[in-house]
């Protein structure tokens, strides 16, 4: 009997990814990032924007950035952190892999019709 295997998927990294963002104020600066795409912001508008102290807000962007979800360019004497789209990306996909195409526990159009902006 021919058995197809499946593709080795790499849950532990995803694992990881979601677990950095599970803190609610790693969350908050997800989103933050992501709606300053592409072109991110440094260190001391996303302090300003979220009201989290400098040394709290630098443990939560290393922890980010180990996880690949963001990127830090330095420009002078500032950092510049962008979410990593292409990050993001391969970790939906893997989400929607199992719910969306494989199983169909969800509707893909549904999935869509969510993400829709006003």
């Amino acid at each position: 009997m021919d058995m197809k295997r499946r593709p080795v998927v790499p849950v532990a990294k995803y694992a990881d990814m979601m677990s950095a963002m599970g803190a609610e104020p790693r969350l908050r600066i997800m989103r933050l990032l992501l709606s300053a795409h592409p072109g991110g912001m440094v260190v001391g508008e996303i302090q300003e924007e979220l009201g989290v102290p400098g040394p709290t807000l630098s443990h939560h962007l290393e922890k980010l950035r180990n996880e690949d979800l963001v990127s830090a360019i330095r420009e002078g004497t500032f950092l510049r952190y962008s979410a990593n789209a292409e990050s993001l990306k391969d970790l939906l996909a893997f989400l929607y892999a199992e719910c969306c195409s494989r199983s169909g526990a969800v509707e893909p159009d549904a999935i869509t019709r969510l993400c829709k902006c006003p």
